[in-house]
């Protein structure tokens, strides 16, 4: 199993709205509110990276009031 995060910004008053439509794809396991530059913290699951390039542009940012996304791999888990 490789995770990634991904880093979004959505759209003025649609972030619980997103957040309830990220919350419904299978490989995100987890989804958080977050301060800073960014909305919300999606947690990411997939069997190998490459399902990565179908999943975040057909899945993740097809999601009405998605205005931004930055996706970060996880290399390695210490804990």
């Amino acid at each position: 199993m490789r995770f990634a995060y991904i880093l979004i910004k959505a759209e003025s008053g649609k972030i619980r709205e997103v957040a309830d439509r990220l919350a419904e794809v299978e490989e995100i396991s987890e989804v958080h509110s977050i301060s800073g530059p960014y909305d919300l913290l999606a947690k990411v699951r997939v069997e190998r990276y490459e399902d990565l390039g179908d999943m975040v542009p057909g899945k993740i940012q097809g999601i009405s009031g998605i205005r931004e996304t930055n996706t970060f791999l996880v290399f390695n888990i210490f804990k």
